[in-house]
């Protein structure tokens, strides 16, 4: 399968940075950071598409279904990013999402240029998905075979295909239900989509996964309640968190917490309301986890 389409926006020469190469470095820093400074712009135009592509991943995973990405190069590391800083930040089990990068974990820390060309490969990474799944493909062009070979395979197996790009006009628009296009433009050095391309992709990322962890109800306000405290640090954390919910002592929370064998939305719906531990359990689970309703239901 080749992906063959007009020059991507990210391709073209940007005429703001013709002379570049002839500037002291503080030029140089204050013309990268001006381009940076279009990116949320970009990012901005497409909320519509991202907040659809939010409320189909919501479904998805209540269902029972997994969140996929697929990417490489630039694009694939931020979406193994993405999916490996969900367990920690919100406790998300393994497995419900999931960040395929073409060339394996090799090409996590080392360039393996030639597996984004590969569709089958990427049709290969696609086979686990069924009908319900989300495939998420990422590339800044909007023409890796590896992603296309995926989003193809995905559809085949009844997911909803997303793609994300800086291309408003990429080849593989056609393959998703949903195209992210962020029009980014051309990067400060022609061709190189780790930056304005790849910070709009980290953008997007970070707006996608945080808005479905809010609407699974892994917060409660602006507190991260499902978070894996998994270090002294983090501890920490999860105490301060109690705190700033209830207004009551740490040594209080840290009771609360202890006696909820340190299931914090379990002790912060003690401490807001007469419930003691089973009846929390219980509450928040007829609530699937949101914090919000299960406090109605205690009163």
């Amino acid at each position: 399968m080749t992906i063959s389409s007009p020059i991507a926006p990210t391709e073209e020469r940007n005429p703001r940075t013709y002379d570049i190469d002839r500037l002291p470095t503080l030029r140089i820093l204050e013309l990268i950071n001006s381009e940076d400074a279009t990116v949320a712009g970009a990012v901005a135009a497409v909320l519509p598409e991202l907040a659809e592509a939010v409320d189909r991943t919501v479904d998805a995973l209540r269902s029972g279904h997994r969140l996929h990405y697929f990417g490489a190069g630039t694009s694939g590391r931020m979406a193994v990013l993405d999916a490996t800083e969900l367990r920690p930040t919100y406790g998300v089990d393994p497995g419900h999402v999931v960040a395929h990068l073409a060339g394996g974990a090799t090409a996590l820390t080392g360039a393996v240029e030639a597996a984004e060309d590969d569709t089958t490969a990427g049709a290969a990474a696609a086979e686990p998905l069924t009908g319900g799944d989300i495939a998420f493909g990422v590339t800044a062009s909007g023409g890796t075979p590896f992603v296309g070979g995926a989003l193809q395979a995905a559809r085949d197996r009844g997911a909803r295909t997303v793609l994300l790009s800086a291309n408003p006009g990429a080849a593989l628009a056609p393959l998703a239900d949903i195209h992210i296009a962020v029009d980014t433009g051309p990067e400060v050095v022609t061709g190189s989509t780790r930056m304005k391309a790849g910070t709009a992709q980290k953008l997007v990322l970070n707006a996608l996964s945080t808005a479905v962890m809010i609407r699974l109800g892994r917060t409660y306000s602006n507190l991260m309640t499902d978070m894996v405290a998994s270090n002294a640090k983090l501890r920490v954390r999860q105490v301060r968190m109690l705190v700033q919910a209830t207004g009551v002592p740490a040594e209080t929370c840290q009771a609360a917490l202890t006696a909820a064998d340190g299931e914090a939305k379990v002790a912060l719906l003690t401490l807001l309301t007469r419930a003691d531990v089973d009846q929390a359990r219980k509450a928040l689970r007829a609530a699937g986890g949101i914090v919000h309703r299960a406090l109605r239901a205690v009163g």
